[in-house]
């Protein structure tokens, strides 16, 4: 009895939430799996262990991401190598490198797909 509320009472309350759509498991993932991916670039992997560590069920996960095709992915990640390449660019070439390819890491994106995008900006530049 947590805050002195039963908890039959509360379960009562929880779902009667659910039933008129004031608690929305599947809508709130998908907010945090937009978000995750539109404003700060992370990518399907990170918003995956994301969503886990917050708890939510595997139908809610698998729904938000549903809503980010391989090509947002791709599209997302090219952008934030290109912006921060050219960030680094007073640093040597394999600094940039380095960090760019950590930086994609960070947000979740496998090091093939970051040392392919780097690939590609390091051509760019030549």
């Amino acid at each position: 009895m947590a805050r002195g509320v039963e908890e039959s009472v509360a379960n009562e309350v929880i779902e009667r939430y659910r039933e008129v759509g004031l608690v929305d498991d599947g809508a709130l993932a998908e907010m945090i799996a937009r978000t995750r991916h539109r404003e700060r670039g992370h990518a399907r992997r990170a918003i995956r262990d994301e969503l886990r560590r917050k708890g939510f069920e595997a139908p809610e996960i698998e729904g938000a991401l549903g809503e980010i095709s391989d090509e947002d992915e791709q599209t997302a990640a090219a952008s934030l190598a290109a912006r921060r390449w050219e960030a680094l660019r007073t640093l040597p070439q394999e600094a940039r490198i380095r960090r760019v390819v950590a930086t994609l890491g960070r947000k979740g994106y496998e090091p093939g797909m970051a040392f392919t995008l780097v690939r590609a900006l390091k051509d760019a530049d030549r």
